[in-house]
């Protein structure tokens, strides 16, 4: 057993802060930049998004991450064989299919005891998954690190030095972070900042589904030089249902769609059903069907400015470079496209869109963050 040595919980917050309802965390602060450059030392402590400071005694040997978005991060960071347990869509990247998965069903739930039998020194958990799974692992004495919900680029940067203070690969996270912004600088000065010149964007996720501008795949196609039309209906949801009419009135000069790897190269008319709306769009008669990798766009984890340059060189014919180099690239294989709620658990804060969309398309559209 490593826990006794290597974590000790602090609460911080009420006892009800544990058994909070969905979507009762606090929204993703500001990104501090200059905490991805300060050097690891432990014990190190940080807050999660249940109020909870997390401490951890020294660095974690075995890692559980219950959402792939934290473990392509661990992947990036080149701490792969720390982590002894990932998500049932955390199994993409390469050798991950070798760890214990410890999610499964549709939609998403975590194996709490396949958990705890890793003997974890850390979990690493998104905003979505189950309080009561939270719970639950924290009173088998395993150390918990529950993430906000990502809701820009910045907020995706400091996830990545956060797991980087956490698990000792400050360096890595240092690199990484470095180079997101260095692309995220690139495609700024490349892309015009006027707003006549942003393209209409609708990013098609199935069924009306799309991502809304206050989240991290709003903010992607903004910072890519789009103009997101999600930001024109009136819904206060992170992730809307637009209806057929809806779509066709604001006609979107661009469709932006998630696939696996081996089909980014694929035509709108391979890339779009015959029977889905969007082929009444300008954006599907004029051929601007964007295809972007779904694991990357999907994800709020270092690879999201893969698919932001795309887009950018899509919109505004750059030649921006689409390969993070800051750590060797995930697989080149994914799964169907799935609303980007990053799930442990399908019932939990954050999740009700992506169980929405299960229930309404019968298909595997589970969240994958």
């Amino acid at each position: 057993m490593h826990r006794g040595r290597f974590a000790t919980l602090v609460i911080v917050a009420l006892a009800v802060t544990m058994t909070a309802p969905a979507g009762a965390f606090a929204p993703q602060p500001p990104a501090q930049h200059a905490d991805a450059d300060r050097a690891c030392s432990f014990p190190v402590t940080e807050s999660d998004a249940s109020n909870t400071a997390i401490t951890l005694d020294s660095e974690p040997e075995r890692v559980v991450t219950l959402n792939p978005s934290a473990a392509q991060t661990m992947w990036e960071l080149g701490d792969r064989d720390a982590v002894v347990g990932v998500s049932q869509f955390g199994t993409y990247l390469p050798t991950a299919s070798q760890r214990t998965v410890v999610s499964g069903g549709q939609p998403s739930q975590t194996n709490v005891e396949a958990v705890v039998g890793l003997d974890p020194d850390l979990v690493l958990a998104p905003n979505t998954v189950r309080n009561t799974t939270v719970t639950r692992l924290r009173s088998a004495g395993i150390t918990v690190f529950q993430f906000r919900a990502a809701t820009s680029i910045d907020g995706v940067v400091e996830k990545t030095a956060t797991i980087g203070r956490l698990t000792g690969n400050c360096a890595a996270a240092a690199a990484t972070t470095a180079e997101m912004r260095d692309r995220v600088a690139a495609i700024a000065d490349a892309v015009p900042d006027t707003d006549s010149a942003r393209p209409r964007v609708y990013y098609h996720l199935g069924d009306g589904y799309t991502a809304g501008p206050n989240t991290f795949i709003g903010a992607a196609i903004e910072a890519a030089g789009g103009h997101n039309i999600a930001a024109d209906v009136n819904t206060t949801s992170s992730y809307p249902q637009l209806s057929e009419e809806v779509i066709v009135s604001q006609d979107p000069d661009v469709v932006v769609t998630g696939v696996s790897a081996d089909r980014l190269d694929a035509t709108a008319s391979a890339l779009v059903a015959p029977s889905s709306v969007v082929r009444n769009t300008t954006a599907y008669a004029t051929g601007n069907v964007v295809a972007v990798n779904t694991n990357h766009i999907n994800q709020p984890a270092p690879r999201i400015v893969e698919p932001m340059a795309r887009m950018a060189n899509a919109f505004h014919n750059t030649t921006i470079n689409t390969t993070l180099d800051a750590q060797p690239s995930a697989t080149t294989t994914a799964t169907s496209t799935a609303p980007p709620t990053d799930a442990a658990d399908g019932t939990a804060p954050g999740f009700g869109v992506a169980a929405a969309v299960c229930a309404l398309a019968g298909a595997a559209l589970v969240a994958r963050r």
